[in-house]
């Protein structure tokens, strides 16, 4: 039969699974009569001292003493016993080893049935280890008061032990509103779900978890979100059996707001690098102004239009005033589709005309962002009389919105329009500060773009009147020409072309390309252009002509450079000579349609200076083609210059067919939709 767990034994695991001191501190409990001789001796007892029952029952406590110690300690303990009054102290008592042990005792009396003290209690626990733990308990007694870290102590099923001041005053309640309950039951305003099952999380793995954010209200401040630092670890029992979870709470909210604040700034800068690149990149109307669309969502709202004045969007001028009103034209919307509000704003392209009145005139005529940041049905009640469009707005869940005029060096150009329907709250001062960086840069760029286009179409029309109008071939010579200018995104250059007619029926074909762009490139062609008629009529050697060109382009403020090709030809003959100034070669088709690059010395640039020039013969048969043409022609990105000279002189395997039709094919069949540089070609048929 099993035998019964006696008194010390239940006290004693009893302790342990308490998880307290007496778990931690093993404690002896020795009896005796009223004449301190031992009754009871327990198995702590044994292990402190080494004495197993048998061997210290009946005998008189004193004798535990060691030799040296104090002797009193019995007849306190006596004395306690007669009077009733308890006794604590430290002794040294003799180890059944033979060494002295410090120990602290707490003695009381057992009063019989009459109230006397029949018997003594004594308690006894090793005095060093008694001292730690009264010293951490000391230590944690001061923490747990005073600390200005919120702290918890919750038990396995996680409900409130207790709390100190600090988290008494982060929670806006004392602690008997914690104690055993949990934290949905404390503050069902806060994430309380999510750190409950941080904490299962600590008791299942005994792992520690740091800086868990807990965010919502408290009774402390109900009237703002504030955010702590939770950090949680299990509290285990002698046995390494979890008991509970210790949770520490920092109060964040400062630090949350500047890292959020400093996160917006951050993400709002990085926008602003990107517009900048993106929309400083074009110098389209139509692209820049959907790019601010595009770049407004989502970051800043959930739909964006963008409109220019009609008169700037037909390639003109912005109006001189807004006082009649003004007229807008859409060139940037998004998202393009797939929201109400996508269906109900007006479509790319779109002329919108607005009276004196309207908030759009208003924004463009004040020069300042009309923002409703709550828009609602007394907004809507207040227009309802000119227009359904803000009734449509609300129904498609706007709830703010605002318009930022696009104004460039002191010119309006137009407005951007910005919605907002997701919950995040109306537009804000920080928000209305962004849009105008927005729009400032995109109204940059379409004042850039509009700019540019006036000096390209000033260019192209600069460029194209010093072509000639109207070649007269020369008699025996056929020719065909075209000009193609650099695509609007790209500046036009300096290409240009010529047939002379030369004594003795000799006729020169020319072309020549001015390296750089825009305008000064179109002037310089055209001073060099009528230089080569002048010396072409005194019929120059090619090479004297070359170099007197040279001294043109000295003669210049700023150096430029040229390339220029010079053929001479005899069409009763078929005797070519051909001179090279650092340009592209020409290619000769027979009549038998056989076509090749001819071979000749390069040369170097006009304006090089220093490299004499070399005339090559070239003799041809009646009826061949001479094809000259500028490097736009042949360059491509990506694309090797032998490959596509070598596609040039397939396209010329039919040498009989119209020359028209032979420049037409050249263009389809090696120009890009968008060039990248302009383009001149000149084909000959010599003795037609």
């Amino acid at each position: 039969m099993r035998e019964q767990t006696s008194i010390e034994e239940l006290i004693s695991g009893a302790a342990q699974d308490a998880g307290g001191w007496l778990g931690a501190l093993p404690v002896a409990q020795v009896a005796t009569g009223s004449d301190g001789r031992i009754v009871r001796w327990n198995h702590a007892a044994q292990e402190l001292l080494g004495y197993p029952p048998p061997q210290v029952l009946g005998r008189h406590i004193a004798d535990l003493l060691h030799p040296g110690a104090d002797r009193s300690l019995g007849r306190a303990l006596w004395e306690t016993a007669a009077t009733g009054r308890g006794v604590m102290g430290t002794v040294t008592a003799w180890h059944r080893d033979g060494h002295p042990l410090e120990l602290e005792i707490w003695a009381c009396p057992v009063p019989d049935r009459k109230g006397s003290a029949s018997a003594v209690l004594v308690f006894a626990a090793e005095a060093h280890a008694a001292r730690r733990v009264r010293g951490s308990s000391a230590v944690w007694e001061g923490l747990f008061a005073r600390s200005p870290v919120g702290i918890g102590i919750l038990d396995t099923q996680l409900r409130f032990l207790q709390v100190n001041p600090a988290l008494e005053r982060m929670n806006g309640l004392p602690e008997s509103s914690h104690i055993g309950r949990r934290l949905p039951e404390v503050l069902p305003q806060v994430n309380a779900a999510e750190m409950e099952e941080a904490m299962r999380q600590v008791l299942d793995t005994g792992e520690p978890l740091l800086d868990r954010r807990r965010r919502g209200r408290t009774p402390a401040d109900p009237a703002q979100d504030r955010v702590w630092s939770c950090s949680y670890v299990r509290v285990e029992d002698p046995m390494d059996r979890p008991i509970g979870v210790i949770a520490t709470l920092v109060d964040v909210t400062e630090q949350q707001r500047d890292h959020t604040a400093a996160e917006v700034g951050r993400r709002r800068l990085a926008l602003l690098s990107e517009a900048s690149v993106r929309m400083g990149a074009s110098l389209e109307l139509e692209r820049t102004a959907q790019e601010l669309a595009d770049l407004a969502v989502p970051h800043l709202a959930d739909v964006v239009t963008v409109d220019v004045l009609e008169s700037l969007a037909r390639g003109g001028e912005p109006g001189l005033g807004l006082t009649a009103g003004v007229e807008l034209r859409r060139l940037g919307k998004s998202p393009l589709t797939g929201r109400a509000l996508s269906d109900v704003v007006a479509p790319i392209g779109r002329t919108l005309t607005f009276p004196a009145g309207a908030p759009y005139t208003q924004a463009l005529s004040v020069r300042q962002p009309y923002v409703l940041a709550r828009f609602d049905q007394r907004a809507v009640s207040l227009a309802a009389r000119r227009t359904d469009k803000p009734a449509q707005l609300l129904t498609a869940g706007v709830h703010s919105f605002m318009m930022v005029p696009l104004v460039a060096r002191d010119l309006v150009l137009g407005v951007a329009t910005l919605y907002r329907m997701r919950p995040i709250g109306p537009f804000g001062s920080d928000d209305v500060v962004l849009a105008g960086e927005l729009a400032a840069r995109a109204a940059i760029s379409i004042d850039n773009a509009r700019l540019y286009q006036h000096e390209h179409e000033t260019a192209v029309l600069l460029q194209r009147s010093m072509l000639p109008q109207h070649i007269t071939a020369p008699t025996g010579i056929e020719v065909a020409h075209r000009y193609l200018p650099a695509s609007d995104i790209n500046e036009v250059g300096g290409d240009w072309y010529d047939v002379l007619q030369l004594p003795d029926g000799r006729a020169a074909l020319l072309i020549g390309d001015v390296m750089g762009h825009g305008m000064p490139a179109a002037a310089v062609m055209g001073r060099l252009s009528a230089s080569v008629r002048a010396l072409g009529r005194l019929d120059l050697p090619p090479t004297d002509m070359l170099h007197q060109l040279e001294a043109a382009l000295a003669d210049l403020a700023e150096p430029m450079l040229a390339t220029f090709l010079y053929v001479t030809c005899d069409p009763r003959t078929g005797e070519c000579t051909v001179t090279r100034a650092g340009h592209p070669p020409p290619v000769a088709v027979q009549p038998d349609g056989s076509a090749w690059v001819v071979s000749t010395p390069p040369g170097v640039p006009l304006g090089v200076g220093g490299i004499d020039f070399t005339t090559t013969r070239l003799p041809l048969q009646p009826g061949s083609l001479l094809v000259l043409y500028t490097d736009g022609l042949i360059e491509a990105r990506g694309t090797d210059i032998d490959d596509r000279l070598g596609e040039l002189t397939r396209l010329l395997a039919e040498p009989e067919r119209p020359l028209d039709h032979l420049c037409d094919t050249l263009v389809t069949g090696l120009v890009p939709a968008s060039a990248d540089d302009d383009i001149a070609i000149l084909i000959a048929r010599i003795g037609s």
